[in-house]
């Protein structure tokens, strides 16, 4: 256990070296149309790239379904990130379009920061019902783990979703035929994108109509003894749960390196979903076997949240 998340913090360091290493290099994507916003301004949060994934046959004159994505710069083409993976967005997307299995979507990649990639993408909310000596202590021992500044400022997740919906999205329903409603509307990410993801829909769920949360990491840290963490975003889903009728929700977890650390935290989100009325309409949660945390891993099962949350029909 205390070798899994050794390997992810050297993982953290050097990803925050390199993440702005390729920023000027834009992908190259197999189907569909690449734009980047380079350096997207802010009144909340550091300016950053964001990629907008048009599909095939594009016309302004039809209206599309829009998901919005964090890690923006890992989604496209692995010639141009840090580890050489991707998610393969674009390939899969166009697979399930030609497959009558979705509507055409447009895909928003929001770049991540680097530096302050985790203080973005913890939903904020939970972590101020901790004590804050334990907020404090958080904060001090990522910054003592090789150096390695998890935290490298104060968590600003509201003010991350607050540039989302209050700049991102209105400039992306401005700028491209989309179809702005919240049935329409979807956002999704992996291991911190995760929880930022579900994050969104509890605080805007008029909005966001669903999230695809993959090896969501709900330790929150690199800790996993004694870690108070988990119980705040339990007691936040239960109170902050958008109605089924109009949301859902997709959760996976692997078995290997840091997924192995996921399930009986899950499973206790899983219960809370059944509490609050969710079923087997509008929520999934799908446990891989010896899939590891890697876009490798969250790219062989894309298509599964993509057909479930942009259905031709919205349950």
């Amino acid at each position: 256990m205390k070798k899994h998340l050794l390997c992810l913090i050297a993982l953290f360091y050097f990803f925050i070296s390199t993440t702005y290493s390729q920023e000027n290099t834009l992908p190259r994507v197999s189907s569909g149309t690449i734009i980047r916003h380079v350096d997207f301004t802010s009144n909340y949060i550091s300016a950053r790239n964001v990629d907008v994934w048009l599909p095939d046959n594009y016309s302004p004159n039809q209206r599309y379904k829009v998901l919005y994505m964090h890690d923006g710069q890992m989604l496209f083409d692995a010639n141009t990130t840090w580890n050489k993976q991707e998610w393969g967005v674009d390939e899969t997307i166009t697979r399930l379009i030609a497959n009558d299995s979705i509507l055409s979507t447009i895909v928003v990649g929001i770049w991540n920061s680097g530096r302050t990639r985790h203080s973005d993408y913890f939903p904020q909310k939970p972590f101020e019902r901790l004590p804050v000596s334990t907020q404090d202590s958080l904060i001090l021992l990522g910054r003592r783990q090789n150096n390695v500044s998890l935290f490298a400022e104060r968590v600003q997740s509201d003010n991350y979703l607050r540039f989302i919906v209050e700049e991102v999205k209105p400039f992306i329903d401005k700028t491209y035929a989309t179809l702005t409603e919240p049935e329409h509307t979807f956002i999704a990410g992996s291991s911190m994108g995760g929880l930022i993801s579900m994050y969104a829909v509890c605080e805007y769920p008029e909005v966001f109509g669903g999230a695809a949360c993959l090896s969501t990491h709900w330790i929150g840290s690199f800790q996993t003894e004694g870690n108070p963490i988990p119980a705040q975003f339990f007691a936040y889903l239960k109170e902050n749960l958008p109605s089924p009728d109009t949301h859902k929700f997709y959760f996976d977890f692997g078995t290997e390196t840091l997924d192995v650390h996921y399930e009986p935290y899950q499973q206790q989100v899983d219960i809370i979903m059944e509490e609050k009325g969710y079923t087997s309409t509008n929520w999934i949660t799908r446990k891989f076997e010896g899939k590891d945390h890697s876009e490798n891993a969250w790219r062989e099962r894309l298509h599964i949240p993509l057909t479930f949350l942009l259905p031709i029909q919205f349950n």
